[in-house]
């Protein structure tokens, strides 16, 4: 299984950018999928995520500024993020809790990162 984001970039304060996620592999189902980040210094933390039933969780400094978005069928996840703030830069990584197909249990998975730079 192997899950690839793309969409990262540098923007200026008050923008906005759109990241994307597709996963691949021998999968039967993913339960849980979104982004995470992690600041220079800092530990990875939840940034969206969206659960098989359509749960959606946000952390508190991004609600009502980002929007996460999930296709089923072709098991791509989206942030949409708008109003960007400085301490948003961090890189995200794209996160999956996929049962694999021929296995028993979930397992933890993870993108390459991508960059998100905000300029003030």
């Amino acid at each position: 299984v192997q899950l690839q984001a793309s969409g990262g970039g540098l923007v200026q304060a008050g923008g906005s950018l759109r990241l994307s996620c597709a996963a691949s592999g021998s999968i039967r189902s993913i339960n849980v999928m979104g982004w995470y980040h992690q600041a220079p210094g800092k530990e990875r933390e939840l940034v969206a995520v969206t659960r098989g039933g359509g749960s959606i969780k946000y952390a508190d400094s991004v609600k009502g500024r980002f929007t996460i978005s999930r296709d089923n069928a072709k098991n791509t996840v989206h942030l949409q993020m708008n109003s960007l703030k400085s301490e948003d830069t961090a890189v995200y990584y794209c996160y999956g809790l996929v049962e694999v197909a021929g296995s028993i249990g979930r397992y933890d998975y993870w993108g390459q990162g991508t960059q998100v730079t905000v300029s003030s």
